[in-house]
């Protein structure tokens, strides 16, 4: 008999641990090669990692609920001898070479609070190939969002001890830091300023419940993101109708030479692409005092499920036609449904769109996904009773299919007048979509 290590994997290059969910076997329990194991949930995806050998779960050594760094033995399988073994963990994705000046923005995973000390006497270091120690790497690489602020406030991560995995320097580090007294710009002071309000406490009867991984995070995300982009929504009704006559003509066939469900999102994702394309900075991100426009066009999508909400995203969406944005937003979000996304898929957004019209929504007002800078919202498509003009200028009543479509974005960098552009961008192009779209 052998036995084999199965380890936390690293889901993403910018992640450094994660939290094990749930156990999908039991010790003793036979396994599969590739058979899911176990779920683990980190900042960007909740995801089943598969056996990385068939064989018997013979230890688990790390429980539900769990947050360890990345390659940590959470269990071991037995196997037989000569049976297919582990494959060796993936190297580390090499580092990016990033100017300092421009910090990406992003969140970071919350770690139980403990104080955090100023400046101590160095850390052990474990040499890689680039020069840095992994306990450097892990402190600087593995929460952006910690860069950010640090960058904003002039504080140097490197030199900090923190209460992360390898002394990773985390959010409630920094900001319990920048706390303690150390200078920070009045604009920044107001935005990390007193907000929290009492903790309400159970009544009799009453049920308690943690928040999940997911939830916990997303909280997180919300609250930060509102503390970071000036928010201001516009919103304008698009009218479908023509659209949905394509559809309707269409989707028979669509549906038989593809084996894809035509929905109206497709139309949506080309429309806004389109409107990307002619106001760039809608598709940009703020890094301090600058801009960066964004030259890849990645739109996410906004996924429901029962238990969160995950935005996968469409890489280089500008490349696709609406029969490729069909294929993989259908696939993106089956494989979200059923946890089987890869953390990359979720990763690079530069656009995302909501879409709660799907329950009912009449229109929204959704909080930006940081680091992007704005947020398309799809309202409820339905008929609805329209006055219309006709060519002798007589004015008609008409049932038309229509839609209120809102965009949140940084009032910091977009003014209103170019949301408002970007959004009859975005009308225009649905109201004249060509005959011969698909």
């Amino acid at each position: 008999m052998a036995r084999i290590d199965v380890i936390m994997p690293q889901m993403g290059e910018s992640i450094a641990e994660g939290t094990l969910s749930k156990w999908l076997k039991k010790v003793g329990d036979e396994v599969k090669r590739d058979e899911p194991i176990f779920e683990i949930s980190t900042d960007k995806v909740d995801a089943e990692i598969p056996s990385p050998s068939a064989g018997v779960l013979a230890e688990i050594l790390v429980t539900e609920g769990q947050t360890v760094a990345i390659q940590t033995v959470v269990a071991r399988l037995e196997t037989e001898k000569g049976a297919a073994v582990a494959a060796p963990a993936p190297a580390p994705a090499p580092e990016p070479a990033v100017a300092a000046a421009v910090p990406v923005a992003a969140t970071a995973a919350p770690v139980a609070a403990a104080p955090v000390a100023p400046p101590l006497a160095p850390v052990p270091s474990i040499a890689t190939g680039n020069g840095h120690s992994l306990e450097e790497r892990l402190r600087t690489k593995s929460s952006p969002l910690v860069r950010k602020i640090a960058a904003e406030h002039g504080v140097e991560i490197a030199a900090m001890q923190g209460t992360g995995v390898a002394g990773r320097v985390t959010k409630r580090d920094i900001l319990q830091y920048l706390d303690s007294g150390a200078p920070r710009p009045a604009v920044a002071a107001a935005a990390l300023g007193a907000h929290a309000a009492p903790t309400p406490e159970a009544w009799a009867g009453d049920r308690v419940e943690p928040m999940s991984k997911m939830r916990a995070l997303i909280s997180e995300h919300m609250v930060v993101s509102r503390h970071t982009s000036a928010h201001v929504t516009s919103i304008m009704e698009m009218d479908f109708t023509r659209v949905a006559r394509i559809r309707a003509a269409r989707k028979a066939e669509f549906e038989a030479s593809t084996g894809q469900k035509l929905s109206y999102m497709p139309f949506i994702i080309k429309a806004t692409v389109d409107a990307l394309k002619a106001f760039p900075v809608v598709n940009s991100s703020v890094a301090g005092t600058s801009v960066i426009y964004r030259r890849a066009i990645n739109v996410g999508i906004a996924v429901a499920l029962d238990w969160g909400l995950i935005v996968p995203v469409i890489k280089n969406a500008d490349d696709l036609s609406l029969g490729g944005l069909t294929k993989i937003l259908n696939d993106l979000a089956a494989r979200a449904r059923s946890k089987r996304l890869d953390p990359r898929e979720v990763q690079d957004g530069t656009f995302t769109i909501t879409n709660p019209g799907v329950f009912g929504s009449l229109t929204g007002t959704p909080i930006i996904n940081q680091p992007q800078v704005a947020i398309l919202c799809i309202g409820a498509i339905e008929k609805r009773a329209k006055v219309l003009t006709g060519a002798d200028g007589e004015d008609t009543i008409a049932v038309r299919t229509c839609s209120y479509i809102s965009l949140s974005f940084d009032h910091r960098i977009i003014d209103g007048a170019v949301a408002d552009q970007f959004l009859g961008h975005i009308k225009r192009t649905i109201e004249t979509f060509p005959d011969t779209a698909l």
